[in-house]
């Protein structure tokens, strides 16, 4: 379920923490090791804290951002055995009101964030506190992001040489032939074993419910009694995941943008339902280029503009553009664009100049990254293939993706293929699975939860959402309407951006669902000024 990657407590709390096993622990069967070892994790977190310091200067981020570490075992079952060092980042709360500077706003405690992937590093996340749009959620709470297990620098997990991770020019074809599908399956096929042979046997670890696991020893690392946490895509299921495991310690939880948690979607049914969602999202960008004919020159309908892209996509499959961009590279950059419409009038002037002559702009937004890109590309892409392969059973016969997605392709052409070579590997991995939890929680047993969707969410579809909304009691669902943005919390629109202050801060959620009208619609950026 593929995502770009998105924008102290003392005393009688650490007390607490010590002292009260979590949720999970009191579980017979299945799981019921990982339950004591996660208790015991919890415990010896609560006890070491966490020592911020400066920041791994791989992740460039400036010397306010602090950051420090939290030892979590590989194997909850083996609390004893190999451990992980997760790298978490933080900035503390200003306590300053951002409208009234003679005011002292007091501490919430920590806000810890999951930007999805899976495989995104949420170490960027205490910078958030700079924007306007966060900056009274910062004067009350301490922002915390952290890398979870497998993403650089928390012990990063890799399944290939990075040299090799980028394959460029590549075709990106809408109905693949019987030979292209056998190679991209033998590609698919020498991945998977890349993962095993690299990992070894510390790879069936690399799961859900393990980084909902690590969540809660994090929690208990920054002495927090309950956990504040906001996630985004993946980042909400995996808080559904806590949410199952640890009720009782959840404080308030924000679901932005949501990942389906129904077992029987996760996650090869999830991903269907995702490359249908696209058609949908293309289909909205293509509307929008066509509405803007004047400035693009790319057709006055939604058919015209794909007939557009189509002559893009047969010029660079003959003459890959500065000997990097092809199809597949074209076809990358504008399924970027529907996670993120802000995208919408580069990704449009860079279609525009390409087929008048200029293929530029296209090569700076879709070109082949550096070899430093292509380091953190290949780490995120491992974890994200481990993650969702060990988590839920996928269909092992390539003959039921080649049915699925062929009848699927007809009516969605845009990402179905690419979602396929995407997840293939899944076919093939040689990792045991997990058997993913049926979340729902009872009347009374979760404090109330807030979830945020975009209706027209491709990444996510809005489905995601409604399911949540039924599986968690007590939860409020506010929908931005008409939007398709992925990821919506402290955005562009005031309307969410009220209902995640009143929440976060106070407490306060609607009294039923509720919506926000959809943010403006991006513009075409006016031309440049020529230097006089």
């Amino acid at each position: 379920m593929r995502a770009a990657a998105l924008y102290s407590a003392a005393g009688s709390l650490l007390l607490t923490a010590l002292t009260a096993a979590p949720a999970e622990a009191g579980r017979a069967g299945p799981g019921a090791a990982e339950a004591r070892g996660t208790a015991v994790a919890a415990e010896r977190a609560a006890a070491a804290g966490i020592e911020f310091g400066g920041c791994p200067k791989a992740e460039e981020l400036p010397e306010a951002v602090r950051c420090g570490t939290v030892t979590v075992p590989l194997d909850y079952a083996h609390p004893g055995g190999e451990q992980l060092r997760l790298t978490v980042s933080r900035v503390r709360a200003t306590h300053r009101d951002p409208h009234n500077s003679k005011r002292k706003v007091p501490g919430q405690g920590a806000l810890l964030y999951n930007p999805g992937g899976p495989g995104a590093s949420g170490l960027y996340f205490p910078l958030v506190g700079m924007v306007p749009e966060w900056k009274r959620i910062a004067a009350a709470y301490d922002l915390v992001g952290y890398a979870p297990r497998g993403v650089a620098p928390s012990a990063p997990l890799s399944c290939q040489d990075p040299g090799d991770f980028f394959k460029g020019p590549r075709a990106a074809p809408t109905r693949p032939s019987d030979a292209y599908k056998k190679e991209r399956a033998a590609e698919a096929e020498a991945y998977a074993r890349g993962c095993a042979e690299r990992a070894g046997r510390a790879l069936r670890h690399y799961h859900s419910l393990n980084n909902a696991r690590d969540l809660d020893v994090v929690r208990a690392a920054l002495g927090e009694r309950r956990l504040t946490f906001m996630g985004a895509s993946y980042g909400t299921y995996l808080g559904a995941l806590y949410a199952e495991l640890f009720p009782s310690r959840v404080r308030r939880m924000v679901f932005d943008s949501v990942v389906n948690p129904d077992p029987g979607q996760v996650w090869y049914r999830n991903n269907l339902d995702q490359s249908e969602a696209f058609e949908d999202r293309w289909t909205d960008f293509k509307e929008w280029m066509a509405e803007h004919d004047a400035a693009y020159g790319l057709g006055d309908t939604a058919r015209e503009v794909q007939n557009s892209y189509e002559e893009a996509s047969t010029r660079l499959a003959a003459r890959p553009a500065g000997g990097t961009v092809g199809p597949a590279q074209l076809q990358g950059a504008f399924l970027r664009a529907g996670y993120y419409d802000d995208y919408w009038p580069h990704r449009a002037e860079a279609l525009s100049a390409y087929l008048q002559g200029d293929p530029q702009p296209l090569v700076d937004q879709a070109g082949t990254r550096t070899e430093e890109g292509a380091v953190g590309a290949e780490n995120s892409s491992a974890v994200y293939t481990a993650v969702e392969c060990n988590d839920a059973s996928w269909p092992t016969d390539f003959e039921v993706w080649d049915r699925d997605n062929t009848r699927l392709a007809r009516r969605a052409p845009f990402e179905t293929w690419d979602n396929v070579w995407t997840n293939l590997p899944c076919a093939y991995w040689q990792a045991p699975r997990q058997r993913p939890l049926d979340v729902r929680t009872a009347p009374g047993e979760l404090p109330p939860t807030l979830v945020l969707a975009a209706e027209r969410d491709a990444a996510t579809p809005y489905d995601g959402a409604l399911e949540l909304r039924r599986r968690l009691s007590g939860s409020v669902l506010v929908t931005e309407r008409d939007a398709g943005t992925h990821g919506i919390a402290g955005g562009a629109n005031a309307c969410v951006n009220g209902h995640l202050e009143a929440y976060l801060l106070n407490g306060r959620l609607p009294a039923r669902d509720g919506s926000c009208a959809p943010r403006p619609e991006p513009e075409p950026r006016e031309p440049a000024t020529p230097a006089s």
